[in-house]
């Protein structure tokens, strides 16, 4: 007896942001691999366009936009662009971040806060808005949003990026509740620390890796690609019936 492919993407379409490079890229690379066709976007047309390029050489299907989800001007751009070239949207990964600052929280500058807060938050919520008023013309689709286990528990020194993280959590919940009976699903993955350009401060600083393993039952930092499947299931009519979780992709962090 054949078993249907739960995983099968044929047909999507699917938007990542922060697709450039790190967890984004693998995300866009996974999502392609089982059928979809992935808009690999970031603020830089050079960089999707080479993870774009990579994935049509490997035979996927793959564009490249560049959208800053801090500018308002821009995500509305790339929202047009998406209804003229496709008309629809199945999948939204929304992955892009900023996080300038690294120190103790009472000395967060208005700058940085600004920018935490309007990529974070404010692009996170625009984004997620339009995602779901074009999947609800559609008949559907599936929001993830990439928040962090920060979002749970505070990083030292990543104060402004923490409580970011923490209202994407529930921002999540919220689009979740209100669009359950429209068939669009929102979701969240939280990853825990990953060997990426984005955590740099944190991977290659000896003395706050090792701080960091102490509570990490798996004693040791993730890849990006293994944050890849738990989108894929997301993404995919593998989790049909789930919403407004959070998916704790950590190593065990959060069980400390």
């Amino acid at each position: 007896m054949s078993k249907p492919d739960l995983f099968d993407m044929t047909g999507k379409v699917a938007l990542i942001t922060g697709a450039s490079r790190g967890i984004g890229e693998s995300i866009a690379r996974t999502l392609a691999a089982y059928g979809a066709h992935v808009i690999v976007s970031s603020r830089k047309i050079e960089g999707c366009e080479a993870v774009a390029s990579s994935i049509r050489e490997d035979g996927g299907s793959a564009e490249a936009y560049a959208c800053h989800i801090g500018e308002m001007d821009q995500i509305e751009a790339i929202w047009e662009h998406i209804q003229t070239t496709h008309g629809k949207l199945d999948v939204l990964v929304n992955n892009a971040a900023a996080n300038p600052y690294f120190g103790p929280i009472e000395d967060t500058d208005l700058g940085a806060y600004h920018k935490t807060v309007d990529v974070n938050i404010r692009g996170y919520f625009f984004m997620c808005a339009r995602g779901a008023q074009m999947m609800k013309k559609a008949g559907g689709g599936s929001i993830i949003n990439v928040a962090s286990v920060n979002g749970v528990n505070p990083g030292h020194y990543q104060g402004i990026y923490s409580v970011t993280k923490a209202a994407v959590i529930s921002m999540t919940r919220s689009f979740a509740m209100e669009l359950g009976q429209q068939k669009v699903r929102v979701n969240a993955l939280l990853p825990g620390l990953t060997d990426t350009k984005f955590a740099s401060a944190l991977t290659s600083n000896e003395s706050i890796k090792k701080q960091a393993m102490a509570h990490i039952p798996m004693k040791r930092v993730a890849d990006p690609e293994e944050m890849a499947g738990t989108v894929l299931y997301l993404a995919s009519g593998a989790s049909s019936y789930t919403t407004g979780t959070c998916i704790n992709v950590d190593g065990g962090y959060l069980t400390i």
